[in-house]
Order: C-alpha cells, then structure tokens, then sequence
C-alpha cells in the first residue's frame, strides 16, 4: 500500500513537472519576439556555415594578429617590437591574449578560425537579441535586419578582424546591465576595451547612467574594478615598458589612411590628414555630447549640470539622496546606443571592420526616431549598401554621412520619457 501510494505521489510530481514546463514553453513561444529570434539564429547559424564552407577566405589583418602573437608569446614585452606585415601592434593587451588563444586553439590555420569566429558570431547575435528582447522598441519582423548584412558576416567569418571579439564583449556588457549587474558589466566592458579601443564611444554615455544607478561608492567601486582589469591585463608590459605600451596601446591620435576611409572619402586627402580637421571633429563630437546629455539623456533631472551638482554635492552622498535609482531598460540601451553612434558620425575615418562598431544599434536608433516605418527600412538598406561599395568613393561616402545626418535628427525629435522605473517590483537592483 505504502509502495502504492509512493509509486501515486512520484506520477503527480511528474505530471505538475510537465505541466509547468509545458507551460513554460508556451510562455515563452507566445511571445513573437522570442519565437523570431530562436528562429533567426538557427537560419543564421545555417548560413554562416555556407558562408565558411563556399565564400572564400579573404586575407587582411590575419598573418599580422599571429605575428605579433609570435612574437608575444616568444617573450617580447616591448610593444615597439611587436609588428606584422601591416604595421606595428596598436591594441591594448586584452588582444594578445585573446589571439594567442585562438593561435593555440587553431594552430594559427584559418579554416578552424573561421569556424570558431561563426561561433562566436551567433553567440554575439544571440547577446544582442537579448537585449532586443528585453527593451519594448522593436516590432517583432524588425529583428531579422540584425541578421541581413553582407557586410558584418563578411567582417566576423571572412576577415577575421578584433573587432569581433570587442563588439561581443560590449554588447554582453549591456546586457549584464539591463540585468542589474553592473559591476560585472563595467569588468566585462573593460575587458572589451582591452581588446579595442573604439569602445571607449559608448563610456561617456555609460558614466551619466552609473551616476543614475548608482550610488557615488557603487560608481567609484566598479570605476576601480575596470581599471584594475586594465591593470592586470597589462601588467606584464607596464612592469617592463610601461612607455612603450601606454604610448602605443592607447594611442588617441592615430591617422589612418584616407583610401580606406568609408566615411570621408569626399573630403581632399591634406585636409583629411591634418591636424584642424581632427580638432573640428573632436570638438564637434563633445559639443554633441553635451547637447545629447544636457537635452535628452538628463532632460527629466532638469539638465547636465543640475543632474551632475546633485550628483556631486554632499547630499547626494548622505542616506537621504535621491539615488540611486532604478533604469528602464529602453533609457540605458538608447543612451548607450546614441553615444556610441555621435562618435561613429565624428570618427575621422571608418574602415570598412568598423561597421560592426554600431550596425546593431541601427535598427533600435531607428525605431526610435519618429520616422515613418517605410524610411526606417530605406535608411537602413542605404546604409548597408554604402558600406558595400568598394572601394568607397565620394558618392558612398558622402550619402552615409548624410544617412548617418538624418538619423541624429531623427534623435534630437525623439520623444525623451521618464528614464526612471516607476513600479519597485519591476526594478533592476544594482548587483
């Protein structure tokens, strides 16, 4: 009997276990969203093994990652030392030890590199469908555009570029956000930009939203946790050539080659090359930045610098402050995603690996402007094919500024909402 009745208990257990999961898996395939991105990174995971196996390979910055790899792991600490066929090494140390994993993984070969670069291609399109998930701004349909450019497969699968690795650690820094976690997102953020440096675009945004966050301690500890990050990973070169690997490694003020430029292909070369234009660019990014910050991003708290005095003053450090406050999901991806998008609009040059700096932010940036559907879509074809032309010429370069022109207006007549959570169960508790 007792066997009996244990035998009855065990079947109900398993039957309400069923049912839940059955109802689980409901749950989350009535949501369209959901449903669309399971179904894009399966037809995506299958084309980016077509692309591997029939598109051939194209040689770039490959052969120059695994000799300056070489040369790191052949005991070199002299980042003047370090160089490829393409040039000297100018990436922080977060990128060598990321491709001297890869040159062990793939012996250097670039067929078992290509696969693991598809790997983590999907892993990077499934970071940023989380986050496309998780903020209320995309229509379900819209989410397939994340998966329809030649251009970004052509950048993670084809060329093998760094800037895949960065990307995907950024955009798993946001979404290490969007879930409270924002120590582990400002670790993990670093750690991208110990792998390039382009990320630093979003940090002046991502500081206003630590200061809205977080409480000034909680600001000054996770500031700490990114810099002992760069510390650490730096620590073999800045114990033996520390010059040499600040100087080279976070060099600002690099020129690069106006042919390769996608962007300003239409400005004269002496023009592009000199000092003033990298001045005028510089100033126009910060003054951008203000506006966006002091209009838009703190235009509830009555502007920057009444949002930064409160911030500052010593009340806001006192128990009786008004933050930290709880984020709606869509005010840090916006900001964030804006932020990054004025400096690709000031960047001096773009090469064509750049693209993958802000592709993925132009469907949420569109969404919110208040443009018809119709034009969001014509915009962002017309900016995918401009970063299709080859090489880039005056025409390519001049229609992307003026597409890129017309989206940051679309920004600027955006309706700016209440960046703050109201119902306290909803909230994401700083982490």
């Amino acid at each position: 009997m007792a066997v009996k009745n244990s035998t009855s208990a065990h079947a109900k257990r398993s039957r309400k276990k069923a049912a839940a999961s059955s109802s689980l898996i409901h749950k989350f395939m009535k949501n369209p969203k959901t449903t669309m991105a399971l179904a894009l990174l399966i037809i995506d995971s299958l084309l980016v093994s077509f692309i591997i196996a029939y598109v051939p390979y194209t040689k770039i910055d490959w052969d120059a990652y695994m000799s300056q790899v070489s040369g790191f792991l052949g005991g070199e600490r002299d980042y003047k030392n370090l160089k490829g066929d393409t040039g000297p090494l100018v990436y922080p140390a977060g990128f060598l030890y990321v491709y001297s994993a890869i040159q062990y993984v793939t012996g250097g070969q670039v067929f078992p590199a290509q696969i693991l670069f598809g790997i983590l291609y999907i892993i990077n399109l499934g970071i940023v469908l989380l986050i496309y998930v998780k903020t209320d701004v995309l229509p379900w349909w819209a989410l397939i555009l994340l998966c329809l450019s030649k251009r970004v497969h052509s950048i993670f699968v084809l060329r093998l570029f760094n800037d895949c690795f960065a990307m995907t650690l950024l955009h798993a820094a946001m979404g290490s956000i969007l879930f409270g976690w924002w120590h582990l997102g400002l670790i993990i953020f670093s750690a991208a930009v110990s792998i390039k440096m382009n990320v630093l675009l979003y940090a002046p945004s991502l500081f206003i939203l630590m200061l809205k966050a977080m409480s000034i301690s909680g600001v000054i500890s996770a500031l700490a946790g990114a810099a002992l990050v760069q510390i650490v990973l730096g620590l073999p070169f800045l114990l033996s050539f520390p010059i040499e690997y600040i100087s080279r490694a976070f060099n600002l003020g690099r020129v690069f080659i106006h042919f390769w430029s996608v962007n300003f292909k239409f400005v004269p070369e002496p023009i592009f090359v000199s000092k003033e234009f990298a001045v005028s660019l510089l100033i126009a990014h910060l003054v951008l930045l203000v506006v966006f910050a002091h209009y838009k991003w703190c235009k509830h708290e009555g502007g920057l610098f009444k949002f930064l005095r409160s911030r500052i003053s010593f009340c806001s450090i006192t128990s009786g402050s008004a933050w930290p406050k709880t984020l709606k999901k869509e005010h840090i991806v916006t900001t964030m995603f804006v932020g990054n998008f004025i400096g690709i609009i000031c960047a001096r040059s773009l090469h064509y690996q750049f693209y993958s700096w802000y592709f993925y932010s132009l469907p949420h940036l569109l969404w919110i402007t208040p443009f018809p559907t119709l034009l969001r879509v014509l915009i962002f074809v017309g900016i995918e094919l401009c970063w299709n032309v080859f090489p880039s010429n005056l025409y390519s370069s001049l229609l992307l500024l003026c597409l890129h022109l017309l989206i940051l207006c679309g920004l600027w007549y955006s309706m700016a909402e209440n960046p703050y959570e109201s119902n306290k169960s909803d909230s994401l508790k700083v982490k």
